[in-house]
């Protein structure tokens, strides 16, 4: 191949790669591997590219922070484990080589004057603390609904959080204040799913949550069924101890998901009370006319005579008329039957 078509080919593969595809549209067959990886890189360069012309909108500045000057988001948007040692060695080693090529977001503190606030890049932020670097950040004015919105928008556009961490940050926002449209466009998402995510959240103890983890693998549907198991009475408890398990703690975040799952029953189990409770009794009757027919339930608490057909009324009524005397019998006929 000549040094021209090779030219062509890249400059073609770069562009579908840039493209918007529909599902199941394939780049150029023919391109070599070698050269899709090369093409993949420099799309990386242009992301960076058009990532640093936002960051400078409006007259940003990229400043260089000490990582101790940064304070947290006043909203979680990751459970505990996310900036531990294992959970950021890719991102320690990669600015360890190469330095911070991405810059993070952040904000003047509302709250402590001359520090700053993490609006995202907050894993970056972890390994340059462990690193001793300075943290590279555009610093922009936004207010406490901007900043949860583009705290959330890079989580989403990146598909970085699970789904249980969106639960968990929607709950969140909710019960920091947020109206319901800053979620919204925080999670890009519409107010039925966001209200399905915070039921989901908030069925679940946190503590539980936090005990199984983020579970990447883990969907919509699958935690939809474990938040129905904790409407059943005493599956709380159940779970506060079942989470405490070494063979529940050794296994990772999905597993951990799954083995809780298994474990919950999905109905609350029959008390002695309820076991011993008789069952309803029915019978029927009618003359071999069918002039009318008679049903009788008797449930234990209460007994109730049903009459149907042409002569249905008219012998209720003659029952009724009869009461007295039926009683009457009933008393002689017990009383019989005790010795009395």
């Amino acid at each position: 191949m000549s040094r021209k078509d090779s030219k062509g080919m890249f400059a073609a593969v770069l562009g579908q790669l840039g493209d918007e595809q529909t599902e199941g549209q394939q780049i150029l067959k023919s391109a070599s591997p070698h050269l899709l990886k090369v093409a993949a890189g420099v799309r990386q360069l242009q992301e960076r590219s058009e990532l640093a012309d936002r960051l400078f909108k409006d007259g940003e500045r990229i400043a260089e922070l000490d990582p101790g000057m940064i304070l947290p988001s006043s909203v979680p948007d990751r459970f505990e484990g996310a900036y531990d040692d294992k959970a950021i060695a890719e991102i320690v080693e990669s600015m360890r080589e190469r330095g911070q090529i991405v810059p993070g977001l952040v904000r003047h503190s509302p709250e402590k004057p001359g520090h700053f606030q993490i609006v995202y890049g907050r894993r970056r932020l972890a390994a340059a603390k462990k690193l001793g670097l300075k943290f590279k950040a555009a610093v922009r004015e936004l207010t406490n609904d901007d900043a949860v919105i583009l705290q959330g928008e890079e989580n989403s556009g990146r598909e970085d959080l699970s789904f249980i961490e969106k639960c968990s940050f929607a709950l969140a926002q909710e019960q920091a204040g947020y109206k319901r449209d800053v979620i919204c466009a925080s999670l890009s998402t519409g107010k039925s799913h966001v209200s399905e995510m915070i039921k989901i959240a908030f069925a679940i103890p946190r503590e539980i949550l936090m005990k199984i983890g983020s579970a990447p693998g883990i969907g919509r549907g699958r935690w939809e069924e474990l938040a129905h198991k904790f409407g059943v009475s005493g599956n709380s408890a159940r779970a506060g101890e079942f989470v405490t398990r070494g063979s529940f703690l050794e296994a990772d975040s999905d597993n951990r998901f799954n083995l809780l799952l298994a474990f919950l029953p999905s109905s609350e189990a029959p008390t002695a009370e309820k076991a011993s409770k008789p069952k309803p009794v029915s019978k029927a009757w009618a003359p071999t006319d069918g002039s009318v027919s008679a049903v009788a339930k008797d449930n234990g608490k209460a007994f109730t005579l049903a009459l149907k057909n042409a002569d249905g009324t008219r012998f209720g009524a003659f029952i009724t008329d009869q009461l007295d005397s039926l009683y009457e019998a009933f008393r002689k006929s017990e009383a019989r039957q005790t010795g009395e």
